[in-house]
């Protein structure tokens, strides 16, 4: 690791503008949400700002006050951190990155350059106690310390500044695929660590962990997947669920929100893996697809409520839950409101757990399966309605009207099981909202005393469906077999990708990689990608013969040297198929892409709007059709949305009372990230990451901040 350690310019900067840079713009005492040092704006994750200078009025005065082009090019998701003089972020190969609030200059990073990550960070947690501060973040399973103002690792954390996240894990999990690509959550002295881990049946548990800031070491753990004597062991049917290698995830890689003055933290659970087959992990399954409310000194269970049960549709919560104040029955209430993917908001009593609107078990369809038994009931929030239409709603008129293949369209539609939570099969299933959802992990934004909910949704139709596991026969290559058990979901089992889906062509990729680069990316993961680390060397070699086209490949049957349990499944998920137009265009009509206004108070709709452009039909002057978009809003006192996160590559500002658009710009390259705005010397600043790739647009590698000419 490298960090370039200005130090005289950093403690002179930060000692001259700590003490008033983040007040009010008007010198006035200081008052709540006019910061940004935690992800998302605060630890309620309300992406809400007082700060006032930019207003309806001026808001089309904003021009670019600096560009820091970062030494990597791609997908950036990060929410940059704020504090002081200093705006902390990280690249696309993460590189975190610490630069002046007010130029842009660099003012130290944190990186090898030799080693190159693929994975992608939401960014980073800040810390301080006295004149101790440190940002924690993390590459692969290590997270690390680093003194804030000079980038330097903290020896004293850990070994040499970090610790491997596993280690409050079980030993089975000690060499699973375990990263965090979100912030972790700070709560005194200790960071609690969302974790992506596998969505296959090599997943490690899913337990929630948080580690001691000054020392590194478990503070304390909460398990997912109940142990014996633990509420909720029952709901599993396997009384071996918890320690079984056929079983795992249930994690909340999402990111959390936390209670400071009630010191609780409210955690979103993902599904339990493997995603889209439970016949090794029968019952309602706790607590996956959950919010859970822990004591935050402790990890202790207070209340939780289940989403989905016994998931098998990927249904995991995409967002930390947002907390705000609501008024209900003349009173008021502190509630906590968790988004899904099914384009649902549930709201709950942030205390107690009491949802505050009914919430139905709605009767659903059983899996005709072998092996899988469905969850015969599924949990319906009354209010709000769906902010993102529901399969079951569509008709023949839904159909796109700019698709030349109309009827091709119209003849999978009509053949696809379209009814709410219709369990996977081996025939086709139109599941919209798809597998990204409604709701992504963007997030929404609150005004915290209000009780309005502002969210950003995608309507794209994906297809669902499963095949049978034909993957044991003896007289598969190795390398072919371990491409159709790891790869084949993804890059399809003729390697051309799906790349409207964001899973890139692999034909040929020995013209494009060196093979010691195609290793790391099978090690590590890369993006959407998890990494396989538990592949044994053989296994490895074995792949990259058969993706190199290596004719050694081809006779090499072998047999798999570890016990991989996804060959037990009887059946696999069969990719993640967009429906799609012969264009690549959404096979329904728009919108393909929303922003909405919704008042938590009383549960109604205050407006909901197409967002984003289709440049190729906006061109031939057809209307708004919406886009799909990741990343989430930035939410003003004084009645702005500011948001970019769409495809068509534009940073926009619209009245959060009426979702009239009132600027926009276009960006050097898309920008699927979450803005932060910040005060510096009298000025409002917005600030966000622009490195496209994701949907297939360009690449960036630009971190641009705006303020008012």
């Amino acid at each position: 690791m490298r960090a370039n350690t200005n130090f005289l310019l950093v403690v002179i900067v930060s000692l001259i503008t700590q003490m008033g840079c983040n007040k009010k713009l008007d010198g006035n005492k200081e008052k709540a949400y006019d910061t940004w040092s935690s992800y998302l704006g605060d630890s309620g994750r309300s992406h809400f700002t007082t700060l006032d200078q930019i207003t309806s009025q001026n808001v089309s005065q904003l021009h670019v006050a600096w560009r820091y082009e970062a030494p990597d090019w791609g997908q950036m998701q990060m929410n940059p951190l704020v504090v002081d003089s200093i705006v902390y972020g990280v690249t696309a190969a993460l590189r975190v990155v610490a630069l002046h609030a007010e130029t842009g200059k660099e003012l130290w990073q944190f990186g090898n350059s030799v080693q190159v990550w693929h994975s992608t960070s939401r960014g980073v947690s800040y810390w301080q106690k006295g004149n101790d501060k440190r940002i924690l973040c993390t590459r692969g399973a290590d997270l690390y310390a680093l003194d804030a103002l000079t980038g330097l690792p903290i020896p004293s954390f850990g070994i040499n500044g970090k610790i491997d996240m596993r280690s409050g894990m079980p030993e089975s999990a000690k060499e699973k695929f375990v990263i965090s690509n979100t912030p972790g959550t700070i709560f005194k002295d200790i960071i609690v660590m969302p974790l992506r881990i596998s969505e296959g049946s090599d997943a490690a548990p899913g337990d929630v962990m948080a580690f001691n800031i000054i020392t590194g070491k478990v503070a304390w753990v909460f398990h997912t997947i109940p142990h014996p004597g633990e509420p909720g062991y029952e709901t599993w049917e396997d009384p071996n669920a918890y320690n079984s290698p056929m079983v795992g995830a249930a994690n909340n890689w999402a990111g959390m929100a936390l209670d400071e003055a009630a010191e609780i933290i409210y955690v979103p659970t993902g599904s339990a893996a493997p995603d889209f087959y439970g016949g090794n992990r029968l019952g309602s399954n706790l607590y996956a697809n959950s919010l859970v409310a822990l004591n935050a000194n402790t990890g202790e269970h207070i209340w939780h409520f289940q989403f989905t049960h016994h998931d098998i549709w990927d249904r995991d919560p995409p967002a930390p839950p947002n907390l705000l104040t609501v008024e209900h029955n003349g009173q008021k209430i502190k509630a906590v409101a968790q988004i899904t993917k099914q384009g649902y908001v549930f709201v709950f009593d942030r205390i107690t757990g009491e949802p505050l609107f009914d919430i139905e078990e709605v009767p659903v369809s059983p899996s005709i399966l072998s092996g899988e038994v469905a969850w015969p009931t599924q949990p319906i929030p009354t209010k709000p309605k769906p902010f993102a239409r529901q399969s079951n709603e569509l008709t023949s008129e839904d159909i796109s009207p700019y698709a030349e293949n109309k009827e091709e369209l119209l003849a999978f539609f009509k053949s696809a099981e379209k009814s709410v939570y219709s369990p996977p099969s081996l025939e086709p299933t139109l599941l919209l909202p798809g597998y990204d959802g409604a709701a992504e992990w963007g997030g929404a934004g609150v005004d915290p005393d209000d009780g309005i909910i502002y969210v950003n949704s995608n309507e794209m139709a994906w297809n669902l469906q499963v095949k049978v596991n034909d993957t044991g026969a003896i007289e598969i290559p190795l390398g072919k077999r371990l491409y159709s058990l790891k790869c084949a979901t993804c890059h399809q089992q003729d390697r051309k990708g799906l790349v409207a889906s964001g899973f890139p062509s692999l034909v040929d990729i020995n013209l494009r990689k060196r093979k010691e680069e195609v290793l790391a990316i099978v090690t590590r993961g890369k993006g959407m990608m998890t990494g396989f680390p538990t592949l044994s060397d053989s296994e490895k070699d074995a792949l990259l013969q058969f993706l190199f086209n290596e004719k050694k490949a081809i006779a090499s049957l072998g047999k798999m040297e570890i016990a991989n349990t996804l060959e037990e499944n009887p059946y696999l998920h069969d990719g993640y198929n967009k429906f799609l137009d012969s264009n690549g265009l959404p096979g329904i009509a728009p919108p393909w892409g929303t922003l909405n206004a919704i008042d938590l108070n009383t549960g109604d709709f205050l407006w909901s709007i197409p967002f984003g452009e289709t440049k190729a039909l906006k061109e031939k002057g057809f209307p708004t059709t919406g886009s799909e978009n990741y990343g989430g809003p930035i939410i003003t006192q004084n009645g702005l949305l500011f948001i970019a996160a769409t495809k068509d590559g534009y940073f926009r500002a619209f009245d959060k009372r009426t979702g009239k658009m009132l600027w926009e710009y276009e960006l050097p390259a898309p920008s699927f990230a979450t803005p932060t705005t910040y005060a510096y010397k009298g000025k409002q600043y917005i600030v966000l990451a622009c490195g496209g790739e994701k949907l297939g647009t360009k690449k960036g590698n630009q971190i641009i901040a705006f303020t008012l000419k």
